[in-house]
């Protein structure tokens, strides 16, 4: 069969990887793809991976069998919806269901009437109310974008003078355009993050191993947030005990409670989490593997992908036995210098060629290109390096050995990714 994977990065690099891996599958595509998967798959960038129409004739013209959404836009765009007026084959969920992610209101207006456990909030869209809200409320405190902004419209601000410049950043400065015409300000909650996935057709919900994520660009997460930093896979705060307490009071209502607003999810959803006192409570939805977490998990799976997407297509998730290898997996990004600000892209990229490709050892693509026959770097994170270990501190061990002998000019990765599981 064919496959079309959309998107360009390290967790469409990581899709591709696991659906080479499926004896079923012929020929991977992937719009637009980047350097790295153009190893793997057949690399559609004449067409936009935002068109959705494009995208629809692009299958039917391929015949195209599946396709997998990687990146939020285009689920927001409707390309669900889309494919399957058309009858085509897809993964992930619909318009009305991706609105958790697209529309940060919508998500927490969706906790606050359903009483989901989440942190108190207030909307606004006008500047000087937020501004009075902020100095009424004092820091910490915390500062979101509306809409979709790349993973960075998330804003902590310890102090009133950082939760004004935050402000200011996204409504008066519009560095994330459209998506700041309404920002939610929220308390700030303590405790520990976790990234805590399942894949559901609507009916059965199966949970995806834990992972934790490293949003700050700096270690000790120390620097703006990013789209993601480095992943590890499991998390060892999650026991048994607290996976059960996440299934039945987030994810399962989640899932059950759209139903009765009249949304059916399907596809892989992700709660952003913070673990206090031993309680969860929802940081914000996802709705689709995240990045970089994909390049960890993924790393860890031991079913056919194309199995389970087709399952949950065709709503027969209940009959799938989905199997995880037992090892951990820590996944590294390295970025270019200024990330998340303001980078150079260009930069040759050398030593990849002394990473022998194994299924233990992965560098997957996160923003690369060709220049001529050089490979540069083409965006702020640039590559993922994804390893296996019999546990989690051999699995950073041996993702940090393949970090080392990468190098382009002013690259930088953070050097603690996974050590808070080690302490």
């Amino acid at each position: 069969m064919k496959v079309l994977v959309i998107g360009g990065g390290g967790r469409e690099h990581a899709l591709v990887w696991a659906l080479r891996k499926c004896k079923r599958v012929d020929k991977v595509y992937c719009c637009p793809g980047n350097a790295g998967i153009a190893g793997l798959a057949e690399c559609i960038n004449n067409t936009d991976p935002y068109n959705i129409k494009a995208l629809v004739d692009l299958v039917k013209c391929e015949w195209i069998d599946l396709t997998i959404v990687g990146p939020e836009v285009p689920l927001g765009l409707g390309i669900v919806d889309l494919f399957e007026r058309e009858g085509l084959k897809i993964f992930g969920p619909n318009q009305k269901a991706a609105a958790l992610e697209t529309s940060k209101v919508f998500a927490k207006d969706f906790m606050r009437r359903h009483g989901l456990p989440t942190s108190r909030y207030k909307v606004f869209s006008s500047y000087p109310e937020a501004e009075d809200y902020i100095h009424l409320m004092g820091a910490p405190i915390v500062i979101k974008a509306d809409g979709l902004a790349a993973g960075k419209g998330v804003i902590v601000a310890p102090t009133y003078e950082e939760a004004e410049g935050a402000l200011r950043l996204i409504m008066i400065d519009r560095a994330f355009g459209d998506a700041g015409n309404r920002v939610i300000i929220e308390e700030c909650l303590t405790g520990e993050e976790v990234s805590f996935m399942v894949v559901t057709d609507g009916k059965t919900i199966v949970p995806i191993p834990t992972s934790q994520d490293h949003k700050r660009v700096f270690d000790n997460d120390k620097g703006p947030n990013t789209g993601g930093m480095g992943a590890y896979s499991p998390a060892p705060l999650v026991d048994g005990a607290l996976q059960d307490t996440i299934m039945e009071t987030i994810m399962r209502p989640t899932i059950s409670l759209l139903a009765k607003d009249g949304i059916k999810y399907k596809g892989v959803l992700y709660a952003g989490l913070m673990i206090n006192e031993g309680r969860p409570y929802v940081l914000e939805y996802n709705c689709r593997l995240g990045d970089p977490e994909a390049q960890a998990i993924l790393m860890r799976l031991d079913s056919d992908i194309v199995d389970i997407c087709l399952s949950v297509h065709d709503g027969t998730l209940d009959a799938a036995a989905i199997q995880w290898k037992p090892e951990a997996a820590v996944a590294v990004v390295i970025a270019a210098g200024g990330y998340p600000g303001a980078f150079q892209r260009g930069k040759e990229i050398t030593g990849l060629e002394a990473i022998t490709p194994s299924d233990e050892v992965v560098v997957f693509h996160s923003g690369t290109a060709f220049d001529n026959d050089a490979l540069v770097t083409a965006s702020g994170r640039v590559l993922t390096v994804a390893a296996l270990g019999e546990d989690i501190a051999a699995a950073k061990d041996n993702a940090y050995k393949a970090a080392a002998k990468i190098h382009f000019d002013d690259m930088h990765y953070r050097k603690d990714i996974a050590a808070r599981a080690l302490r």
